[in-house]
């Protein structure tokens, strides 16, 4: 059945309040995955409002909300803590020579990927299955979900015997998990309750107001964002209007070394970062009825993060969780996006104290309904009525994704995906024998030909034993790969060896001209003087006005 994509007309008002919502939902996933790169969070938070502010503009998915994400930011844990270490082995030693590497990684990773969107990779997105893309959704959701449980702990900064900084966390117990639980479960109550009274109102955006104020107007002790960044090693939210970071220029090394110290990160970073906001366009894509632009996003993102990084910010993508709240939300134009990265700036600025009094109960109680509507519930129900090879990639991409890698998890679905696909097309392989009145015994082939059936359908035939004249009618079947050309052309010259002789009937006219190509002995073998019943390409006067073995190909 065909899908149709339908136009919609995005309402600013929507657009305004979404976006405001997300920039709250925002700030603690950013923050936290700060502390898990060791970066100060306030460069996250720069590169948040950067790359969400640009691909806004200028992305192929209105609606999508792009950030600092946790899936690129693990990326240069490593690579940051061994760049602080090469700039204290220089001549003149560097301190926090990692961040300048990071900028220079992020930049590089921007440019990997204007070049995906230049050569219009963005579009095989689209290959995908969907077997592939629900266990990416519910892994994701998964991942998400943990990450929320994290913030019912606290966290202490210590210094490991090699001086290295290391973030020991200790779960909440007694009055205080108590305490986080409820208003956690009041935040969600808001969320689920609110849409059935009125619609007027956003309901996550209406839920975190509520909850805040009540814990202030209540002096309810509990994790604020103010208190979780402290926490985490930093000194607050307010920030500064991000500048060119000069200091990138002046201190880091440009030469061969320094560009194979970051191309391995940056190329990994690029990839994680296009797959997950790919896949997510694929989300906005059914969640809407519209269809987004692959291969702008891809360009969008990339400028983003060179931008990002040339202003000391770090890299980002699309994030799932946050694009989810912006569309449960009602946004759906590029104002939502945009508004996101300006409320964003706005808080760095000017509201850091006021932000820095919300729980982060009520952030987290948005978090967790957004991993509910997310989390694609109905895989449980159709597990036993799918095929089994899709109910096992499903599985292994929701596993390998919680516990490996998104990129890892995708492109292993793919290629088991594609594995099976080839392993059950090349059952299908079939060859009708008969006889003609003359003797010439006629094999008609059924089914795709190509790499994989190659083994069935060289069984097919019986050269040794055949009559003197064999014709092989791909009526039913389909060339599709040089393997396939290679198994005929190794089929004519076994029957020609045995001194017998074979012509080839019905074959597409890409067909024919792959043969005529690929060696001159199919001239003579190729029966052009009739009529093909399948695909009626044969006859095309306009542009083969000849028979098709006089043209050079």
């Amino acid at each position: 059945m065909t899908k149709y994509f339908r136009k919609i007309t995005p309402n600013a008002k929507d657009d305004v309040l979404a976006g405001i919502t997300v920039s709250l939902a925002m700030i603690p996933e950013v923050v936290a995955f700060a502390f898990v790169a060791q970066i100060d969070p306030l460069m996250a938070l720069s590169g948040a409002f950067i790359i969400g502010l640009i691909t806004a503009f200028f992305g192929g998915r209105p609606g999508l909300i792009s950030g600092a994400a946790g899936a690129v930011a693990v990326i240069f844990v490593h690579m940051i803590a061994e760049g602080h270490t090469k700039g204290m082995l220089l001549d003149q030693p560097i301190e926090n020579m990692g961040f300048f590497y990071l900028m220079a990684c992020v930049i590089l990773m921007g440019i990997i990927q204007i070049f995906a969107g230049v050569f219009k990779l963005g579009k095989f997105v689209r290959l995908i299955p969907h077997s592939v893309m629900m266990g990416f959704v519910n892994g994701l959701s998964i991942v998400i979900f943990i990450a929320q449980v994290k913030m019912f702990s606290h966290k202490s900064l210590s210094v490991s015997a090699e001086g290295v900084n290391e973030y020991k966390s200790t779960f909440m117990q007694g009055t205080e998990l108590y305490t986080m639980l409820a208003l956690v479960l009041l935040t969600m109550g808001i969320i689920w309750l609110l849409p059935k009274i009125t619609k007027k109102l956003p309901a996550a955006l209406t839920a975190i107001l509520v909850t805040s104020l009540l814990v202030i107007g209540f002096n309810i002790d509990t994790t604020t964002v103010g208190s979780y960044i402290i926490e985490g090693g930093g000194t607050g939210l307010k920030g500064e209007f991000p500048t060119p970071n000069l200091e990138l220029w002046q201190n880091l090394p440009f030469n061969l070394d320094t560009l194979q110290f970051i191309a391995l990160p940056a190329f990994l970073a690029a990839s994680v970062g296009l797959i997950e906001t790919l896949m997510t366009m694929n989300l906005v894509d059914e969640l809407t009825e519209t269809r987004g632009n692959g291969n702008k996003e891809c360009i969008a993102q990339g400028s983003g993060n060179i931008i990002s990084g040339l202003f000391g910010g770090t890299g980002g993508c699309g994030m799932i969780g946050q694009t989810v709240i912006n569309i449960n939300a009602g946004g759906r134009g590029r104002l939502s996006g945009i508004m996101m990265a300006l409320t964003l700036l706005t808080f760095i600025l000017f509201a850091d104290k006021y932000i820095e009094m919300v729980p982060i109960a009520a952030l987290v109680g948005v978090m967790f309904m957004m991993v509910i509507e997310t989390f694609a519930w109905s895989s449980f129900r159709i597990l036993k009525k799918i095929p089994k090879s899709d109910a096992f990639v499903l599985i292994l991409v929701s596993a390998v994704t919680v516990f490996v890698d998104l990129a890892v998890a995708v492109f292993l679905g793919v290629i088991v995906s594609a594995l099976v696909f080839a392993w059950e097309n090349a059952r299908r392989i079939r060859a009708r024998k008969r006889f003609k009145a003359d003797g010439t015994k006629i094999y008609e082939i059924w089914g795709p030909l190509f790499f994989g059936s190659i083994a069935a359908f060289n069984e097919k035939f019986d050269v040794k034993n055949d009559p003197e004249t064999v014709e092989i009618d791909f009526v039913e079947a389909r060339i599709s790969d040089h393997s396939a050309i290679e198994a005929i052309f190794n089929l004519v010259e076994k029957y020609q060896a045995a001194g017998k002789k074979i012509s080839l009937k019905h074959l597409s006219k890409d067909c024919k001209i792959l043969l005529y190509k690929a060696s001159p002995i199919f001239n003579d073998i190729i029966v052009e003087d009739i009529e093909d019943p399948r695909y009626h390409l044969a006859a095309n006067p306009e542009k083969f006005p000849k028979p098709l073995r006089e043209y050079k190909f």
